[in-house]
């Protein structure tokens, strides 16, 4: 049954992540970030025994607070739910009113029960800490990792807690109903970030915990690198031990039992339990991570194996919100892959920084800029295998990461990679981030994936020569002029 659902050329995902054999009507793709936020809402209200939240920031508005005050409400009624956060410290402590302020009733009035973790990224530290002011600190490196789990059930997705990525920023996401083993994966990986992160107190003062003796930025940076990379390469590797008593079980749920000449099932006493979760397995789900700062290289592996390992003829559609591919990307999508892509990225309109105030104003320029250049190594190694696309939807942006892959002649996915990623130099090397590949043969769901495929493509616009020569797509000079520099932080 396995490898029905997992072909020989990507059978090397079992040996690089963990695998959670599910029914793919367990997955429920979400397309609208209303119906993203209710989600949420309505998970949090019904939560019994754990919420744990791991996000770059929540915002400061009216929809954050209705969040938080369903979190209340909740912890109130329910005793022994446990809520945790894990976000940003540099991005969630920015300004007077933030993340951090905003989280100061949940752990004011539930302090045994709730509680909040800041990441600060090791390489913020010393001169530098104090040199580079907030809002510019952040590009150091960053919390990134969009994963909320409910009990036993998950989203995943690319976007924020916040008003924007509730109401007009497009991302993706994904709900995973009623798994507990991949509930509990992310879960321990939470956590395993957040000990080595700093806490949030009642006073909104931070600490580390007290048997944690190392600091992100006080402390010896050697030692506070090892700890949190020991602390999630544990959990990573228990893991994936379990893989093969999880695939064990799908084999034992399509093995016929055993017959006797007169035609009756033999019973078979030495037979192992089969776990509920995975009967009528047609969907494999592969967790990724990426902790760049931690030389935990996951994620941007399983990636690049994924592009070289694509039959020819299949078909890859590709989208990232902040489109800045890794020179390892690049070599392996022009020269390795035998993939066709199209590739979704924002047009500068619909990008989060348009009309930012100062240098950051830029960036939507950069981003034009570096999208430019790759367009002419496609055409330099005349390559008629890459198209690129722009999503464009007026008082949109478009937030919007991962990928969809199809078999030669298929006309719906079979496999996607959802998360936090945007394929560029911060994922790879400056963030935490994580993200699933899901496979299956789901028909329900395949067709899910492809309407949401379909519905990011359909708002998009092929780009040209001709889209690099309009008046309002020329890059200032400055913007030239710094780009070797800034696209390593972008």
């Amino acid at each position: 049954m396995v490898f029905g659902l997992l072909p020989h050329n990507f059978q090397w995902l079992i040996h690089h992540c963990p695998v959670f054999p599910i029914n793919g009507s367990k997955v429920r793709v979400i397309t609208d970030p209303k119906e993203f936020y209710a989600e949420l809402l309505s998970k949090a209200s019904k939560a019994k025994s754990r919420i744990s939240l791991s996000s770059l920031y929540l915002g400061t508005g009216k929809l954050e607070e209705n969040l938080v005050s369903t979190l209340l409400n909740r912890a109130g009624e329910c005793q022994n739910l446990k809520i945790h956060w894990l976000l940003d410290f540099t991005r969630g402590s920015r300004g007077i009113h933030n993340s951090r302020t905003m989280l100061q009733p949940l752990i004011r009035s539930h302090p045994h029960t709730c509680s909040v973790s800041l990441y600060h990224t090791p390489n913020l530290r010393g001169f530098m800490k104090w040199l580079i002011p907030q809002r510019w600190n952040e590009v150091i490196g960053l919390q990134h990792m969009k994963l909320y789990v409910f009990d036993d059930s998950l989203i995943i997705s690319g976007a924020n807690l916040s008003n924007d990525y509730f109401t007009n920023r497009q991302d993706r996401y994904v709900a995973i109903e009623n798994c507990p083993a991949l509930a509990d994966f992310y879960h321990r990986l939470i956590g395993a970030v957040s000990r080595f992160s700093l806490q949030l107190q009642k006073d909104n003062s931070t600490n580390m915990l007290p048997d944690v003796q190392v600091h992100p930025f006080l402390g010896d940076y050697t030692k506070y690198c090892m700890a949190m990379k020991q602390s999630v390469e544990k959990m990573w590797k228990e893991e994936c031990e379990k893989n093969l008593t999880r695939l064990e079980q799908i084999n034992q749920i399509t093995v016929e039992p055993p017959v006797s000449h007169d035609g009756n099932q033999v019973n078979n006493s030495s037979t192992k339990s089969v776990d509920s979760s995975v009967v009528e397995c047609d969907t494999l789900v592969f967790p990724t991570v990426e902790l760049g700062p931690f030389n935990l290289v996951n994620d941007s592996l399983i990636t690049n194996l994924l592009f070289e390992s694509a039959e020819n003829h299949s078909k890859i559609q590709l989208a990232s919100g902040y489109f800045n591919l890794t020179e390892e990307y690049k070599s392996c999508i022009l020269e390795k892959s035998k993939a066709n892509f199209g590739i979704l990225m924002a047009h500068p309109k619909a990008n989060g920084f348009l009309g930012a105030r100062g240098v950051s104003g830029g960036i939507p320029a950069a981003y034009t800029l570096i999208a430019q250049r790759f367009f002419e190594k496609i055409h330099q190694n005349d390559s008629q295998r890459v198209e690129l696309f722009e999503y464009e939807r007026p008082n949109w942006t478009f937030h919007g990461k991962g990928l969809w892959y199809y078999k030669p002649d298929q006309s719906l996915p079979f496999l996607t990679m959802i998360g936090s990623p945007n394929f560029g130099r911060r994922s790879v090397n400056r963030d935490l981030e994580s993200q699933l590949v899901i496979l299956t043969s789901n028909r329900a769901l395949q067709t899910s994936l492809q309407e949401e495929q379909q519905h990011l493509y359909s708002l998009a616009s092929l780009v040209t020569r001709q889209t690099f020569t309009q008046v309002d797509r020329l890059v200032p000079y400055w913007v030239r002029f710094v780009i070797p520099v800034v696209k390593l932080f972008m």
